[in-house]
Order: structure tokens, then sequence, then C-alpha cells
């Protein structure tokens, strides 16, 4: 199966977490022949630096290196310079974000949506760039319908993207029928399922709680029922991702984001389960 398999990182915030991405994490994944890696901007551009010096260290090793871009707080200039940077050193990916204003930044900011930061991007640099934007199975926790949120995906997309990474969810039924109504609504661009290991319960409900992302009231009474008993939860938690990713490959879905939380397992345990099951190409 031709599928796209690709990572999502965080820019280290120390020099061990640095040490650690760079010599253990990403020789790991680079394995499993990813056709590239992202990293994530901070609120407001609050990572900026460490994106981009993320972004740097990744693109030296050969990997081709997405960075998150979003408006946030900087001035169109601050994203010029970014993008003009990117593009110097070779680059030719970047994920287009709406992104958040930072902690504190007050009411007075204004937010500049995804589309209009892909025009922007399409403007400064023609087509140098690949760019990703978001989508949202489960809707985006302030779309006013779902209706809505499909059309604003149509207009990022319409805007010059070339293809949308969602955010993780644990429902096939959830992406399967979110594409097809996409479909409908005459979006034909890939829709990349972003999928989250399962490692930990009590910070995935944190996160989901925080970004909207739905765990089923069976599996979050399944994972909190384990407990202390980690080893027995990451095992449910690695037979559950990679029964999730092999119907939704099999339902049509066009490649996984893997949102990796800076770690190389679980997400090469499942891959090397994908790629045996012919799901993903070994090269």
């Amino acid at each position: 199966m031709n599928a796209q398999l690709s990572y999502e990182f965080f820019p280290p915030k120390t020099a061990l977490g640095r040490e650690k991405l760079l010599t253990e994490v990403l020789p790991k994944l680079a394995e499993t022949c990813p056709a590239y890696v992202s990293v994530t901007y901070g609120a407001g551009g609050s990572t900026r630096d460490n994106t981009m010096g993320t972004v740097k260290d990744i693109h030296a090793t050969g990997i081709p290196v997405a960075p998150h871009l979003s408006f946030g707080t900087d001035s169109e200039e601050t994203i010029r310079e970014l993008l003009l940077h990117y593009q110097s050193i070779g680059v030719a990916r970047v994920v287009a974000l709406r992104g958040d204003l930072p902690s504190g930044a007050g009411g007075s900011q204004q937010l500049v949506f995804a589309n209009e930061l892909v025009e922007f991007i399409r403007q400064e640099t023609g087509e140098h760039f690949t760019i990703e934007v978001a989508a949202y199975p489960e809707i985006h926790p302030e779309a006013k319908s779902y209706e809505v949120d499909i059309i604003n995906l149509k207009r990022k997309l319409d805007a010059g993207a070339d293809a949308a990474i969602t955010q993780y969810f644990f429902s096939a039924d959830a992406y399967l029928e979110f594409v097809k109504t996409c479909r409908e609504y005459g979006i034909t661009k890939p829709i990349y399922p972003g999928i989250m290991p399962i490692t930990n319960y009590d910070n995935l409900a944190r996160f989901s709680r925080n970004c909207g992302a739905d765990i089923p009231r069976w599996l979050d009474k399944k994972l909190s029922g384990f407990g202390d008993n980690i080893d027995a939860l990451k095992a449910f938690g690695q037979d559950f991702i990679t029964d999730l990713c092999k119907r939704l490959l099999e339902g049509g879905a066009p490649g996984i984001h893997f949102y990796t939380m800076n770690q190389a397992e679980p997400v090469v345990s499942i891959v090397s389960e994908l790629k045996q099951a012919g799901y993903f190409a070994n090269q």
C-alpha cells in the first residue's frame, strides 16, 4: 500500500531534550522512512526560536522537515522572514495554522485565520512550499456547526493548501464520515488522519479536554481501569491504535500522521506491525 507516513515533534526546551530527540528518537523513527516530520510552533510564536533551531537541526540530517507556522501575535514581517529563512536553507514544506494566543495576551490581539496565512505564504513564496493545514473530524471546539467547520477547511484548501492533517481521534467512523462529507462539499485534496499513541491515561485525558478530542466512554473507562498498571495500558493502547490505523487505511486514508510526543516508542512498534501487514511500503 502506497500510504504516506509522517511524524510530529515539539521543539525541546532543554539541551538534554534536544540531544535525546536528535540522537535517539529521530534516528529510530527515520528507519521507518517517513515522508517528512513536522515541528510545532507554540501559541503566539512562543517557541519560535526553538522551532527554527529544531527544524534546522533535523534538516541537517537530510530528513524532510516541515515547521508549523501561525501568525498569532507575530507581524507579517516576522512571518515573511521565517518563510524566507526556511526557503533559503531548503525546507520545502510548512504546516499553516491559525494558532492560539499565548496566555496573558489579552483580548486586544486578533487571530489571523489559517486561510489568510496560506494566502500570505503563496503570495510571498509562490509554489515553493507544500502546505498542510489542520482538519477536525470531531469538529473544532469553536465551530458553530459541522457544516461551517467543513466550509472553513475548504476555504483553507482553496486558498492554496495542498492537504490537511487532522486533530487526533479514536473513532475511525468519525474520520470516515468526516471525509465523506468533505467530498460532498467538493474537497478533493488528501486528508491525513492524525493519530496519538496511548501511553498515559492522565496525560491523554488532559490533552483531550484541552483540545476537544473525544475519548469514547467505553475507551475512557477501559483506560482508567488500568490504574497503575502502565504496562497493561501500553499493551492495550498499542493494539488499539494499530487496529485503528488498519481500519483507517483500509477505509481509504492516504496515510497516517503520528503525534509522537518526542518518543520513538510505541510509534516504531505500531509502524513496524503495519509495515509487516503491508499497509506501508517496506523501503
